[in-house]
């Protein structure tokens, strides 16, 4: 074996990289996919460098990684890893309200939508980051009990509540002027949970929930949302899901891949899936590794995001994001 496939061959034994045939008359042509470490964030990037970083949410607009950091919101350069600004309140106006235990982000369409435990949701716009409105009062027992986890796509605005209710908004019922105790069109169960920041995303028409009390991901159909709105405000619409030993943390999708994070036992696992075949609830995980080539193994990641071939993880445990490089190397054998 010549050293290349020795080299490739070894990160496959470390990383549980993956192998795509593609075959013809005369060859087959093997694709490895592998992580390396290129970077990390922490707190020695924020300020004088003598802070806390606590992450939790994270996301990626333009270039921009925001990331939910206590009780502020940290947005850095996502090209160089230079922080660029520390959000600490909503305002608008002459309305200020400090942000406290902020759990979750997402940001579509111009607006960033900031998830609260203290039971609030905060939009704002992305350019100026003013205050456009806010769902919510702080008050667990009026809008939400608590936010644990938001996210926006297709005019939709998903929020994760205490234990296991997902209350679904029109993106249009927000306004300027639209009132703090906003109703939901729908109402989605997730089967389990009760108090931990969750992770979800939307692709192709569904919605899909990192389903950790559940062990197993959480498909929501979106037209059967909307098919069943009313009906759900009643009994909240259950999900399609498979079983299985892991307990999903994470999941977002980029344009090739459903980037997870699933934890078994003591062992917290990076895992990339293809999307369709995902979406198609195959899970065979073309990346699988619980470290990078036997070294820093991961602690909880509970977020994921994706710019170019950099993986953003939100490794809780180890308080930093963990910007990880995804290679890729083919092999053709010749017959």
């Amino acid at each position: 074996m010549n050293k290349i496939l020795f080299f490739i061959a070894l990160l496959c034994l470390f990383t549980n990289c993956s192998k795509d045939d593609n075959q013809n008359d005369n060859s087959s042509q093997y694709n490895y996919y592998y992580p390396t470490d290129e970077a990390s964030i922490t707190a020695s990037k924020i300020g004088d460098g003598t802070g806390t970083f606590d992450p939790k949410g994270i996301t990626i607009s333009n270039n921009k990684l925001y990331v939910c950091n206590g009780d502020v919101l940290e947005i850095f350069d996502a090209l160089t890893s230079a922080h660029l600004k520390t959000i600490t309140t909503y305002t608008k106006g002459t309305t200020t309200i400090p942000f406290t235990k902020l759990s979750s982000v997402s940001i579509d369409k111009g607006r960033i939508y900031i998830g609260s435990v203290d039971s609030r949701l905060f939009v704002m716009d992305e350019t100026t980051n003013a205050g456009i409105n806010t769902v919510g009062n702080g008050q667990w027992w009026t809008t939400f009990v608590h936010v644990f986890g938001v996210v926006v796509k297709d005019g939709l605005v998903f929020v994760k509540e205490k234990n296991t209710t997902i209350k679904v908004f029109e993106t249009t019922q927000i306004t300027e002027t639209s009132n703090w105790d906003l109703k939901p069109i729908a109402m989605l169960n997730t089967l389990n949970g009760y108090d931990q920041v969750y992770s979800l995303d939307v692709e192709a028409g569904n919605l899909v929930v990192a389903g950790r009390d559940a062990k197993s991901y959480l498909y929501y159909s979106i037209a059967a949302i909307k098919a069943n709105a009313a009906a759900s405000l009643t009994k909240p619409m259950e999900p399609t899901n498979t079983t299985f030993d892991a307990k999903p943390i994470a999941i977002s999708f980029s344009k090739d891949w459903a980037i997870t994070s699933e934890n078994i036992g003591a062992l917290n696992y990076l895992r990339l899936y293809p999307k369709a075949e995902f979406l198609d609830k195959k899970y065979t995980a073309r990346v699988n590794a619980s470290d990078i080539m036997g070294q820093n193994p991961f602690g909880t990641i509970v977020s994921t995001a994706q710019l170019n071939d950099r993986l953003f993880l939100s490794d809780n445990t180890n308080q930093k994001i963990r910007i990880i490089k995804l290679n890729q190397s083919a092999i053709t054998e010749h017959k």
